[in-house]
């Protein structure tokens, strides 16, 4: 068994997209409306990581608390530039042991993201 995808509850469709894909380098691989609301599926070139973005007028959003994401990036100075530059405000790039250093965002609505270079 392999973990399939993990859906994110989102309030703003559009900046969500622009996030993932900016930051994270996921490609749309299915979008659909339904029930009033938008639906996406994204994922990385290999197919390997895969989230799900649902905005839908009513219902549960995601709160922030307890969780993060983590992305490899294989040009964490690059990722964190372009997190600066579209105003997401990154923490500083840390490298708290010899074999890895990261940065934190938060997505539009709050989740704490993380960008690791191994």
């Amino acid at each position: 068994m392999k973990f399939h995808h993990i859906s994110l509850r989102v309030k703003d469709f559009d900046k969500s997209m622009n996030f993932y894909q900016k930051l994270a380098g996921l490609k749309v691989i299915h979008q659909f409306e339904s029930n009033g609301g938008r639906v996406a599926y994204l994922a990385n070139e290999e197919g390997e990581t895969e989230i799900e973005l649902i905005a839908l007028p009513e219902g549960q959003n995601f709160e922030g608390k307890g969780l993060f994401l983590c992305f490899a990036a294989s040009d964490l100075e690059q990722v964190h530039k372009i997190a600066a530059e579209e105003g997401f405000n990154p923490s500083d790039i840390r490298n708290p042991e010899p074999t890895a250093k990261y940065f934190y965002v938060y997505d539009p609505d709050g989740l704490s993201v993380q960008f690791r270079e191994y």
